[in-house]
């Protein structure tokens, strides 16, 4: 599900809501999820996202995304782990498993991409992966967490043909 709560929009350089989803399966699949899943995306403005952040966070500045995830992952994509099997993740009209919200900055996303020398598509897939894998527990606290993060959302958009 894709809420925009800005005038950005993507289309028609591609499909947002037709992307988000390609690039959720992909890392669900590779991952190993056994469930279907919901991600709420939230594609919005500087200013939501440096208040969310501040909120949150208690970082007053704003970001490119923010991912904001429903269960208390042990370790990253334990689907086996009692978080991810807490009764009150499922959606009771769907049955899926709601894993959380990903909050992209839309602005962002058009300026990172000019910077990176890359299309606003091939960002926003980027800032898709990389918080899906926030929604499954990863971090990049550490030297280790980032390398695995970066080479994990390097090969998932490579296999979809998103690359730099």
């Amino acid at each position: 599900m894709v809420n925009y709560e800005c005038e950005t929009a993507f289309e028609p350089d591609f499909d947002a809501a037709g992307l988000a989803g390609e690039v959720s399966l992909k890392v669900l699949s590779e991952e190993g999820c056994p469930e279907e899943c919901e991600i709420e995306l939230i594609v919005t403005d500087p200013e939501t996202v440096r208040g969310l952040n501040r909120d949150y966070r208690g970082i007053d500045r704003t970001t490119d995304v923010l991912s904001f995830p429903n269960a208390e992952w042990e370790k990253p994509a334990d689907f086996e782990g009692e978080s991810f099997r807490d009764p009150f993740l499922k959606d009771p009209d769907t049955g899926r498993v709601m894993l959380g919200q990903i909050v992209l900055n839309a602005e962002k996303i058009f300026r990172q991409a000019e910077e990176y020398g890359h299309s606003a598509k091939r960002e926003f897939a980027f800032l898709v992966a990389h918080s899906m894998l926030h929604l499954l527990g990863y971090d990049h606290e550490s030297e280790e967490e980032a390398a695995l993060m970066e080479e994990k959302q390097k090969l998932y958009l490579e296999a979809l043909g998103i690359t730099r």
